[in-house]
């Protein structure tokens, strides 16, 4: 099995199950984890492959940023663009052969953005 390795973000890395989508924001259920990482919640599970699709998934993910902390939405796109463009450019570091995620790549994350604090670029 060898997963792509280029800084591309496609359609099928991008998390759009409804049904996936609500059971990741779910917080009672038993398959779902949820971590705190400052200044993101990421609540994630692996997706268990059946045995007619025995080929994984390249990880999925989804970002949300809440009305809460950014008002407009021109903020809050702007804060959801920077935050894929910087998982697109560090996501080989997830798929490497020594993380867990090379072994088992069908990971559903979401993102979700808990501050009023405003993500940096580095400018060109």
């Amino acid at each position: 099995m060898r997963l792509c390795m280029k800084a591309t973000l496609k359609k099928s890395e991008r998390l759009s199950s409804k049904k996936v989508i609500g059971s990741l924001f779910d917080k009672g259920s038993e398959n779902t984890k949820s971590v705190f990482l400052y200044p993101f919640r990421v609540s994630y599970f692996l997706q268990e492959l059946s045995n007619e699709n025995t080929e994984p998934t390249h990880p999925q993910m989804l970002i949300s940023v809440s009305k809460r902390y950014f008002k407009h939405a021109v903020d809050r796109n702007l804060v959801k663009r920077r935050t894929r463009e910087a998982y697109r450019l560090n996501k080989s570091i997830l798929l490497q052969k020594k993380t867990a995620l090379y072994q088992h790549p069908s990971l559903l994350c979401i993102l979700v953005k808990k501050s009023k604090t405003s993500l940096k670029s580095k400018s060109r």
